[in-house]
């Protein structure tokens, strides 16, 4: 990712998921979620989002060195995408498919009973992407390449939707602004780093 890139990914990543929050709670005053444009359009905007992380993950682990440990969480991170991008692409096609938020229910049951698949792509898999994105900041806290409360505030904005889904904007307004000095700053020195010898 050049340094371009990397800045309109830290900036635009935390609002698409902000977009995603918005949407989640608008189209929830109805007292149900999906199907219909708000549900699509929400699920587009995060794994959007999703896309964005991928190539920011990347970017983190040159900001550390490229050493094993940053290999490894963005390995993992990537993975996480992927199951992440496979839960919400699953979502999208539910919403077509369904006539109502019952007929989605029915769809959904009907996915996760599929052997594997509630493990890799609801339960499991996507875990690795909130602990991958924690993980790399703590490594670049520690070697002092980012400011000291990012992980703090990264933290946050990955504990919250735990909490109450609907405090999912309200992370990302977090995690906007732990990403905001990298925007600025550190990413463009990232492409001059050198790689750090290697963490067992």
């Amino acid at each position: 990712m050049n340094p371009m890139n990397a800045r309109f990914a830290f900036i635009a990543a935390p609002l698409l998921v902000l977009a995603y929050g918005v949407i989640r709670i608008l189209d929830g005053l109805d007292g149900s979620r999906g199907p219909g444009l708000a549900w699509t359009t929400g699920h587009l905007a995060f794994m959007a989002a999703l896309v964005l992380f991928a190539g920011i993950f990347w970017q983190l682990r040159a900001m550390a060195g490229r050493d094993t440990l940053s290999t490894v969480s963005a390995v993992a991170g990537t993975a996480g995408i992927a199951a992440l991008l496979a839960q919400f692409g699953i979502d999208v096609v539910v919403g077509f498919l369904a006539a109502d938020h019952a007929g989605m229910s029915v769809l959904f049951d009907r996915v996760q009973s599929v052997p594997g698949v509630a493990i890799a792509v609801y339960d499991g898999g996507p875990f690795l992407f909130y602990l991958a994105q924690l993980a790399l900041v703590i490594q670049l806290a520690v070697m002092r390449r980012v400011r000291p409360w990012t992980p703090v505030l990264v933290l946050i904005d990955l504990a919250l939707p735990f909490a109450d889904k609907d405090l999912i904007p309200l992370g990302a307004l977090f995690l906007l602004v732990s990403f905001a000095p990298l925007a600025r700053r550190e990413v463009p020195a990232a492409a001059t780093v050198r790689p750090a010898a290697t963490v067992s």
